[in-house]
């Protein structure tokens, strides 16, 4: 096994893993190593997002073909112009 050391630690860092490593019942250094093995060497349970996890699973079932929809130019913006102190709809409508 290798030494590591770690320099320019910032207190609340370190206050945080002594934190840790108590209510886990082991030594800074054991909860340290704790962390670094679940970083780099366990599996993660994480495989991708929301939207990859879907299409992981409907691939393994043979897949899914949707319709594209049809896209419209983007529409005009509504111009109100003046409105009749008495109604509610514009005097002037847009071209």
């Amino acid at each position: 096994m290798t030494n590591l050391t770690i320099h320019n630690l910032d207190e609340s860092l370190r206050d945080n893993l002594r934190i840790h490593a108590q209510q886990h019942g082991q030594t800074i250094e054991e909860e340290a190593r704790q962390i670094l093995r679940l970083a780099f060497f366990e599996p993660s349970q994480k495989t991708g997002g929301l939207g990859s996890r879907i299409s992981k699973r409907f691939t393994e079932i043979g897949g899914v073909e949707l319709p594209q929809p049809v896209r419209s130019l983007p529409r005009h913006p509504v111009d109100f112009g003046e409105t009749n102190l008495y109604c509610s709809t514009p005097t002037s409508f847009p071209n």
